[in-house]
């Protein structure tokens, strides 16, 4: 792993061998967020436009190069990464805008976009030789890492709050996971996770924790701009929780930056629910300190009251001119039958949250018409039946007559 040259504390600067430390800076207890630093000269020899055109490998392992693992034959043997990017034409034309594409990233292995920190977490807990692996979760990260680990053969224990959708539950159970759920919050499911990967001794993919998750996340800028044909889009929205996708996507557009690929850092557009807003706050008041808060949201995968990885995600929306903002839940709601019926991308509350915050800026005057925008959805709504159908209605129920169903199309305007 000669490409990368060590570990750097988001917090105070400390630089770590990668042999040195296994999570986070110990100065800072579990807040020292660590962030991977790579050899761009070394890079740059090995890794280049020409050789990524004629690679046939359709994953995120056509990166390996700038990502930090020793052994890419470890990976899973899944595809994980190359999502589709669809240019939304008749979203364009529903919205004023002369250029957008969508990003569906529910169309990975276990229909989340946590299947890129999944991949990398369970190639590091091969590199390092343990079996056992460890996750809190509202869901998406905990079926994911339970997928990606069965495909190996890996022992998974999940941590979920009680109020885990029960697909994602479903996931996890079939996959084979042992799956303890907590009576409280993600946020406790959290602590108690960590608190059980230090007793005994499981690797811990734990979103923000694992300074390696975050490098998997990055994958999806580095896709869009390849996709893009190396033009950076002006502008990328994404649903925001612990904030480990936003600080993954910056990374992965610094990435291409330092290597000469793209030549210019798009806006980070961080969309969080007005029920689980934390770093819209910090983001409006200036800090980086968060105030936790009481959830109040449909949009489980992003109900975080104190989110892990918030340094990294509050940068990457004022380093690039960004911007936080929250959304309604009658907004998320709207989001997902417009992405459905005009784009046909299905898409869970929080997959669909990015869009609705794009939507919420259209209405109020502030995106130029010409900008070139990406909205990445992250989750597949099979994810959560019960809010798709909150969204659409019930089914029309009729007896299996002609005359029924005269009358039904007479109500409904046929």
């Amino acid at each position: 792993m000669d490409h990368v040259l060590g570990l750097k504390c988001v917090l105070c600067g400390a630089e770590y061998d990668v042999d040195e430390v296994l999570y986070v800076c110990p100065k800072h207890g579990d807040e020292g967020i660590l962030d991977v630093v790579y050899d761009y000269d070394l890079i740059a020899h090995r890794l280049t436009r020409e050789r990524l055109a004629d690679d046939r490998n359709s994953s995120i392992w056509r990166y390996a190069d700038l990502l930090p693992i020793a052994d890419p034959n470890l990976a899973p043997p899944l595809q994980v990464g190359w999502t589709p990017l669809y240019r939304a034409e008749k979203l364009e034309k529903r919205l004023g805008l002369q250029y957008l594409w969508v990003k569906d990233d529910g169309r990975e292995p276990t229909a989340s976009f946590k299947d890129r920190a999944s991949a990398v977490g369970v190639v590091k807990a091969l590199e390092l030789g343990r079996d056992v692996m460890t996750c809190a979760s509202t869901g998406n990260a905990a079926s994911s890492l339970a997928g990606l680990a069965a495909s190996l053969g890996l022992t998974t224990y999940i941590f979920v709050p009680r109020t885990a959708p029960q697909a994602k539950v479903a996931q996890l159970l079939i996959f084979g996971a042992n799956v303890i759920m907590v009576e409280g919050t993600y946020d406790q499911a959290f602590d108690l996770c960590l608190e059980a990967s230090r007793e005994y001794g499981w690797y811990s993919r734990n979103t923000a924790y694992n300074p390696y998750l975050s490098e998997g996340k990055k994958t999806a800028a580095l896709e869009i701009c390849e996709q893009l044909g190396w033009e950076a889009p002006d502008r990328i929205f994404v649903s925001v929780g612990d904030g480990c996708i936003i600080g993954g996507l910056w990374k992965g557009l610094k990435d291409l930056l330092a290597l000469g690929f793209i030549d210019k850092m798009p806006k980070l557009m961080g969309v969080q629910a007005e029920g689980a807003a934390p770093l819209v706050r910090a983001w409006r008041e200036g800090t980086e300190e968060i105030e936790p808060v009481v959830l109040n949201t449909l949009a489980d995968s992003i109900a975080v009251g104190v989110p892990r990885d918030r340094i990294k995600a509050l940068r990457a929306v004022r380093e690039t001119g960004g911007e936080y903002l929250a959304v309604s839940d009658e907004e998320i709601l709207d989001a997902m039958r417009v992405l459905a019926r005009w784009a046909a991308v299905f898409a869970e509350p929080a997959g669909a949250t990015g869009f609705a915050g794009l939507a919420r800026l259209v209405r109020e005057g502030r995106i130029d018409p010409e900008e070139r925008i990406v909205v990445l959805v992250t989750g597949n709504g099979l994810k959560d039946v019960a809010s798709a159908i909150k969204a659409t209605g019930q089914p029309h129920l009729i007896e299996p007559t002609m005359e029924a169903l005269r009358r039904l199309m007479g109500r409904i305007g046929v």
